[in-house]
């Protein structure tokens, strides 16, 4: 069901070659997302109407969900989803609220200082994916930090449901209504994108756009990035498990499988320095997956090339293998997991231990779910409420402080052949400019 690769023996010079990822071509899809993003930018509303139609399967006589609707699913909503989507929200709150950023003022020179001043960007389209799947937790993933942020303008799309009269799913819908959004659009995949950076007549423009989507949804993020800001380009989810012979089998297949069940391209992916521990999992994967409801989609996903059990001849290999891999979710599951841990430099989200599986983190840990895909965790991080925050340098010197600094800066100014630079500040002393 699930391919090994063995790299005992001798780790290769550049491990990215030979570690499994998912065939994700962007560039490719570009091109067919171009035409819509263009029509939508010119022709607004009706275009996205029509590509909904399309798309979709849905006509739409607006592309905005009714206030009332929103609040019809929340009455709607089962108890138990309720209590479960608030318990979310509370946890998301704890963590996003501490990491809003203060002010922070540097005194450079007697009067001379620079602050660092946080300020949220004005405007956000938050994009939930509907496809194989129905994700109000990425409701709350997106909404949340943004609110802690102080984003005082939210829109909320999601793809319009046939099943559901041309609406978003209603439990979509009731997680907006928990978080207090009532700004939201029954649009999905790249006419969604290209109504958020560009605006119609139905949806103001947004300043940045953030959200996981399939590859459609990642291109025209691409397509758009300049004229609106993005988070990411998402791709399919990855899970990696760096695990010795002190894991629990039963534990480790059930976490590769949760992941697997997003989508036939999800990677699951287990490093580990134990034959023993390797063919207990296979076997557990097998007898798992047999039980479990997505099958179909599960097996294509463990069979892919993308998933993998990778053997190696230490935890301090797995780790370079793990580093190199740089997984959007990577658990550890070994002896001293938290030492192992803090060893880790590449990875969208760290789950520590055997009581801390990825499936937590997507629902309740209260971190975000919103992470880098392809490797870009090596340079990228998850969603946060950094992600809507602009740092603004304000500087303020008074003239004892700029005249102190003005022969340098004329200096530094003619060496870079920008005279006009040092002639003002000049202009501000007896120096005067030249004439």
């Amino acid at each position: 069901m699930i391919s090994r690769i063995d790299l005992r023996g001798s780790l290769p010079g550049d491990l990215r070659t030979v570690l499994p990822r998912a065939e994700f071509d962007v560039e490719a899809a570009l091109e067919k997302v171009r035409p819509i993003c263009e029509d939508v930018r010119h022709r607004g509303a009706e275009a996205v109407r029509e590509y909904t139609a399309k798309f979709d399967g849905v006509d739409l006589e607006s592309t905005r969900v009714p206030v009332a609707e929103i609040h019809r699913a929340l009455a709607a909503l089962d108890p138990a989803v309720r209590d479960a989507l608030e318990e979310c929200i509370r946890r998301a709150r704890l963590v996003h609220h501490d990491q809003r950023r203060t002010d922070t003022t540097t005194q450079v020179v007697p009067g001379g200082t620079v602050t660092e001043r946080w300020v949220p960007v004005e405007r956000v389209g938050l994009y939930v994916p509907g496809g194989q799947a129905v994700y109000p937790s990425s409701v709350v993933m997106n909404v949340v930090p943004a609110q802690e942020a102080g984003v005082r303008s939210l829109a909320v799309t999601s793809p319009a449901q046939a099943d559901f009269v041309g609406l978003p799913h209603p439990t979509i819908l009731a997680a907006c209504a928990l978080l207090g959004i009532d700004e939201v659009y029954a649009v999905g995949g790249a006419q969604a994108i290209a109504m958020f950076a560009y605006g119609t007549e139905e949806c103001a423009p947004a300043n940045l756009v953030t959200g996981p989507g399939n590859i459609w949804v990642a291109a025209a993020k691409r397509y758009v990035k300049g004229v609106v800001g993005i988070d990411s380009e998402a791709g399919p989810t990855e899970i990696a498990v760096l695990a010795d012979e002190t894991a629990d089998p039963v534990h480790v297949a059930a976490d590769l499988i949760s992941q697997a069940e997003h989508d036939t391209l999800a990677a699951a992916v287990l490093v580990t320095d134990s034959a023993e521990l390797a063919d207990r999992v296979a076997a557990e994967l097998e007898r798992q997956v047999a039980r479990t409801k997505h099958v179909e989609r599960v097996t294509k996903a463990l069979a892919g090339r993308q998933s993998a059990i990778v053997l190696v001849d230490s935890v301090d290999d797995g780790l370079r293998v793990v580093n190199a891999y740089a997984a959007e979710h990577l658990e550890i599951q070994t002896a001293d997991a938290a030492a192992v841990a803090a060893r880790v430099q590449n990875a969208g989200a760290i789950f520590v231990g055997p009581y801390a599986p990825v499936s937590l983190g997507d629902y309740l840990a209260g971190s975000n779910h919103v992470l880098p895909t392809g490797g870009c965790a090596c340079h990228s991080s998850g969603l946060s409420v950094q992600s809507f925050l602009r740092g603004i340098h304000v500087v303020s010197y008074d003239r004892t402080a700029l005249a102190e600094a003005t022969a340098r800066v004329v200096t530094l100014a003619e060496a870079e052949d920008l005279p006009a630079h040092g002639a003002a500040l000049k202009a501000r002393f007896d120096w005067g400019i030249p004439s």
